[in-house]
């Protein structure tokens, strides 16, 4: 190569340096003119946006938790997706998954006000210049950069978080549907009928085994109790079942010694009879579970029997002491021998016959759990297992039916000896017979059609369902007593608390009743609880729905959340509660204090509410979340229903705000409507009330004190006109008459001097002469006061001056007595007219 060519080379590098060198000193403000080939890349816009910053140490370690809760619930996926799980297994799966939602929510609900406190700061800074605009200073793109990066990883954490919530939620819900198909399928599962000859001949060809199985447990059972009975052993299990024995032995004799239901007690307090029921229960049922305990505790600690039979002793334990709880709750309810302590309104016949029939029921129970433990115990073939529980289960319902049968009788005889103008004593009504009756018949049915494991189920939970209600109605009955008339009666918590709180005793018994009703709600849905757990359905499955309820669902763009109304609801209460305290505070301290009129202090009073209430709406709606177009929108849809419907009350409505502007009457005014006259008393939203002279409220609505007529004697001053109209005697003196009248309205101190009074010549008629006094008082409530003054002042004048009362009659001296004339004889004519109207008379 030449040197010409070398120098070219040259030239050109140099001239590229200093072009690069000139575009990298200007920055982004002077782009090179250069041509594109030659041009290099343009750094400027990377330069003005850095990078974003890295993750902060919170957010890892939020999202690590959700990483090995999103492990955890694969784990559990495939575990379900696996094998067929047990119900107990699948009960353990939804027990750890519980802990894991309570903790995704508890992630969600702490990160929400971040972001949105990230989404505010974010918003302060305005929407980035569009193409054309000046670009942001370095500082201001750093610190939009910070805020987006912050935003991103917030919202990235809670899209996460909610999509890892719905999986959990969704393994939740497939473990419910999984064990409700396994309770469904093992409840309905099939087998032959009782009246089936196969199942029969199943059972006769099963017993040869049944009894060499039943020779080997007993076998070993004799052996190791031979291996394990020692001095000792034998000494802690003969204690233990003395001390069983005992205790459930002397609590028949226990309970009537420290309860005593006294039959001479003809009506005891209510109190009373529910304490002693309360001790009954208590004193028949602790000893017999304390006794099966104590011995269960020996018993399993000297391993006596094998494992597989020691269930059976535990069944029998529990048996013993579910007899004993189902004997002392039937007594503590139905009391035996004691009518006036019983609980329920039954006969004494009815008492003792469910008391006998449910202790006869109870033990059938128990027996047959008792042989189903056992047949569990040596794996009993499976037909005798049928037919063990279908035996039971028909037992329990032929005595249930018995029972109903009884009553139907009983309430029979009842009604025919009684006469038809008598009511029978019926201790359990149609409907609950009706109920029995057909849960007899579903048992009956089952056992006759082979679905023997549902005829148990039903029978267990009609007793079951039994003894909750029994239990329902001592516990609601115990609350009502011990907590509501605790505060309605002078006891000594409630005058303790009105001594030291200043409530009064309507509030205190207003406390009682709403603490009784939340106990007893709390009653009934752990009853309703108990109730649906053997159906499968667990508090887990209605604690979820509540918590849904309560914290809120979503149906499409709408939240419902019965938290959030209740919470507004709350917000709307405390500030109408501070309104109204506002307003008190207005009518009592404040507006007195001022030189305002009553019906201006009214009109601020009323405006103060109105604003108050409306605050406390706008605050109620902002909580709910409520934006003012959806406001805006419901407005508009109730448009048409106002138009029609509410037209006459939003006409009042502004009518009365328009009363308040203008003030054409105001409370205080003496104004004339219609036919009635009175005092304004209060100007509410829809009407005003006035009152009227003789005490009474008329009621008028608003529109008409804006459209109508209406006459208001003070609505400049309160200056009233008294006028007093006076009829003297036409031979009066007129002058002398009206200077008494004027100079008894100048000397009453009420009487203004200016206007003047005056006099007024009426008119004259055949008799009399008329005068009017019209004179002005300063109050137009004196006026009438006045008028009865004056009147009283001038009559007592002109009566002093003998003016306008009529002149008395001169006395005349008595007449002499006159003698005895003879009539005149009458003419013949009148004679005859005589005797004419005498013969007319007789006639």
């Amino acid at each position: 190569m030449t040197w010409t060519g070398r120098g070219r080379l040259l030239l050109a590098a140099m001239l590229a340096f200093g072009i690069t060198t000139a575009g990298l000193a200007q920055g982004p403000k002077s782009p090179p003119a250069a041509p594109a080939q030659t041009q290099a890349p343009a750094p400027a816009p990377a330069a003005a946006t850095p990078p974003a910053p890295a993750i902060s140490a919170d957010t890892k370690a939020v999202r690590a938790k959700l990483d090995g809760f999103k492990a955890d619930l694969e784990q559990k996926e495939l575990a379900i997706q696996g094998r067929a799980q047990s119900d107990a297994e699948l009960q353990n799966l939804r027990q750890q998954l519980e802990p894991i939602i309570g903790s995704i929510r508890a992630i969600i609900a702490e990160q929400a006000p971040k972001l949105e406190a990230s989404k505010a700061r974010l918003a302060q800074l305005g929407p980035k210049p569009k193409e054309g605009e000046p670009d942001e200073s370095a500082d201001a793109a750093r610190d939009r950069s910070e805020r987006e990066a912050a935003v991103a990883e917030l919202d990235e954490t809670q899209r996460l978080s909610r999509a890892l919530l719905v999986q959990a939620e969704q393994l939740d819900a497939q473990i419910s549907d999984l064990r409700r198909a396994g309770f469904t399928r093992a409840l309905f599962e099939k087998s032959d009928s009782i009246l089936s000859l196969g199942l029969w001949m199943d059972v006769i060809q099963a017993v040869p085994r049944e009894l060499r199985a039943q020779k080997i447990t007993f076998g070993d059972t004799l052996g190791q109790m031979q291996r394990s009975a020692t001095l000792g052993v034998l000494l802690l299990i003969g204690l233990s079942l003395g001390v069983a024995i005992a205790l459930y032995a002397g609590r028949r004799s226990i309970a009537p010694r420290l309860v005593r239901r006294d039959p001479a007690i003809l009506d005891p307090a209510r109190r009373s009879r529910l304490l002693a029921a309360f001790a009954v229960l208590l004193l028949g049922t602790v000893p017999a579970i304390a006794g099966s305990w104590i011995f269960w505790i020996a018993f399993d600690a000297v391993d006596l029997f094998p494992p597989r039979l020691e269930q059976v002793v535990a069944a029998i334990l529990r048996g013993i002491a579910f007899i004993a709880f189902v004997r002392a709750l039937l007594d503590a309810i139905l009391a035996p021998d004691h009518g006036s302590w019983r609980l329920v309104s039954v006969s004494e016949a009815s008492a003792g016959r469910i008391m006998s029939f449910g202790i006869t029921l109870a033990t059938v129970m128990v027996v047959g759990k008792v042989l189903d433990s056992f047949n569990q115990a040596i794996a009993a073939a499976l037909p005798i297992t049928v037919v063990t529980r279908a035996v039971f289960a028909l037992a329990s319902a032929l005595i249930f039916a018995e029972l109903l049968r009884r009553f139907a009788s009983r309430a029979n005889q009842d009604e025919a000896c009684l006469g038809p103008y008598v009511a029978p004593e019926v201790s359990i009504g149609g409907p609950l017979r009706t109920l029995g009756w057909i849960v007899v018949a579903i048992v009956v049915g089952s056992v006759l059609g082979g679905y023997v494991a549902l005829a148990s189920f039903m029978v267990d939970q009609a007793v079951w369902i039994s003894i909750l209600v029994a239990l329902l109605i001592l516990m609601i009955a115990l609350a009502d007593e011990f907590i509501s008339n605790t505060f309605r009666t002078q006891s000594r918590v409630s005058t303790m608390l009105q001594a030291n709180t200043g409530l009064r005793r309507r509030s205190l018994e207003q406390i009682g009743v709403l603490v009784s009703g939340a106990l007893r709600l709390a009653i009934i849905i752990m009853a309703i609880l108990l109730a649906l757990a053997p159906w499968g359905i667990e508090s887990t499955d209605l604690v979820g729905s509540l918590r849904a309820v309560f914290f809120g669902f979503s149906v499409g763009d709408v939240t419902i959340s019965l938290s959030s109304i209740l919470i507004a609801a709350l917000l709307f209460t405390v500030g109408f509660t501070v309104t109204r305290v506002i307003q008190r505070w207005l009518d009592n301290t404040f507006l007195p204090a001022t030189e305002l009129d009553a019906g201006l202090r009214n009109s601020i009073r009323t405006a103060a509410g109105y604003v108050g209430v409306i605050s406390a709406g706008v605050i109620a709606f902002t909580y709910l979340g409520l934006s003012l177009e959806r406001v805006t929108i419901v407005a508009g849809a109730l448009s048409v229903g106002i138009g029609f419907g509410l037209q006459s009350i939003v006409n009042n409505f502004i009518s009365g705000l328009i009363l308040l502007w203008e003030r054409p009457i105001r409370v205080g005014d003496l104004v004339v409507v219609g036919d009635g006259e009175g005092y304004v008393r209060r100007i509410n939203v829809r009407s005003t009330e006035i009152q009227t002279f003789d005490r009474s409220t008329l009621i008028v609505p608003n529109s008409n004190l804006i459209s109508g007529i209406v006459r208001n004697r003070v609505r400049n001053d309160r200056i009233g006109r008294v006028l007093v109209s006076l009829p003297v005697p036409r031979a009066s003196d007129p002058d002398h008459v009206a200077e008494i009248m004027r100079q008894s309205a100048l000397a009453h101190r009420e009487v203004m001097s200016e206007p003047a009074a005056r006099v007024i010549f009426k008119k004259v008629t055949e008799n009399t002469i008329d005068f009017d006094l019209v004179c002005f008082v300063d109050d137009i409530d004196s006026a009438g006061r006045v008028a009865s003054d004056l009147y009283f002042e001038i009559f007592r004048k002109l009566r002093e001056e003998g003016t306008g009362a009529p002149p008395p009659a001169p006395a005349q001296p008595p007449a002499p007595p006159k003698e005895e004339e003879e009539p005149e004889a009458k003419p013949k004519a009148a004679q005859d007219e005589d005797e004419g109207l005498t013969l007319l008379k007789d006639k």
